[in-house]
C-alpha cells in the first residue's frame, strides 16, 4: 500500500507539473497573441501636411498657342528649301519658333503650322540668342546701318540688330546673329507677322501635336 500511494502521488506530482506546464504555455500563448495584437494594432500617427500644388495653367485644345497641326514635310528641310502652305491656317495670332540645332523656322498661325524653312544662323563670337523675343520693327527694305549689307524683309527681336530677314541660305554661309531665312519665305512671313508677335528661339526643342507652342512662363 505505501508503495502504491507513493506511486499515486508521484503520478500526481507529475500530473499537477504538466498541468503547471500546459497553464505556462497556456499563457506565454496568450502573451505573445496579445503582442501579436498590439503589434498589429494601428499606431496613431501625425497626419503630415499634404505638399501645395503648384497651380499650372495648362493651355486647353483650341487655344492658338498649341500645335493642332503641323505640315506633311518627307524629310529634312535642305539649305535653301522652304514649305509653305496655309489652307489649314485660321485667322490668329502668329508664333514663330526656331530650332537653332535642326536649323529650321516654323511658322505657326492660330496652332496651325504655315511655314518651315532652313535657315542660316550665327556662330562664334556672334551666336543667334535663344529666347522669347517680341517683333519689335518691319522693315521690307532695311539695310544693316553696321554692316552695310541688305536685310530684306527684316523682322528685328532685339535692340541691339538681331532679326529675321531674308538671306542666301546655302551650305557654309552664316549670320552675324540673326536669323536668315530665304527671300521668298521671309516675304510671306513678313506679311502674315505682326509687330508683337512672339519668336521662340531655342536650341534642340521640338514640338508635336498638342504641345504648346508658348509656355505659361513665355506668354
Amino acid at each position: 500500500m505505501g508503495a502504491e500511494r507513493q506511486g499515486q502521488k508521484r503520478m500526481l506530482a507529475v500530473a499537477g507539473g504538466a498541468i503547471v506546464v500546459l497553464m505556462l504555455a497556456l499563457g506565454l500563448h496568450e502573451v505573445a497573441d496579445l503582442a501579436a495584437i498590439e503589434r498589429s494594432a494601428p499606431v496613431p500617427a501625425r497626419a503630415a501636411a499634404p505638399a501645395p500644388r503648384a497651380s499650372v495653367p495648362r493651355p486647353v485644345a483650341d487655344s492658338p498657342f498649341v500645335v493642332k497641326s503641323i505640315l506633311p514635310i518627307p524629310g529634312p528641310i535642305r539649305f535653301g528649301e522652304y514649305y509653305w502652305d496655309e489652307s489649314k491656317g485660321e485667322p490668329g495670332p502668329v508664333v514663330i519658333t526656331v530650332d537653332l540645332t535642326a536649323r529650321v523656322l516654323s511658322v505657326f498661325e492660330n496652332g496651325h503650322e504655315v511655314g518651315a524653312t532652313a535657315i542660316l544662323k550665327g556662330y562664334g563670337d556672334k551666336p543667334t540668342p535663344t529666347g522669347v523675343f517680341p517683333i519689335t520693327q518691319k522693315d521690307a527694305k532695311h539695310v544693316s546701318n553696321i554692316f552695310d549689307a541688305p536685310m530684306p524683309w527684316m523682322m528685328r527681336l532685339t535692340n541691339d540688330g538681331v532679326s529675321i530677314h531674308g538671306s542666301k541660305v546655302e551650305r557654309g554661309y552664316a549670320t552675324n546673329g540673326c536669323v536668315g531665312v530665304p527671300d521668298a519665305f521671309a516675304e510671306k512671313l513678313f506679311r502674315i507677322a505682326h509687330l508683337g508677335d512672339k519668336v521662340i528661339i531655342t536650341d534642340g526643342k521640338k514640338l508635336n501635336l498638342g504641345d504648346p507652342i508658348i509656355t505659361p512662363t513665355q506668354g
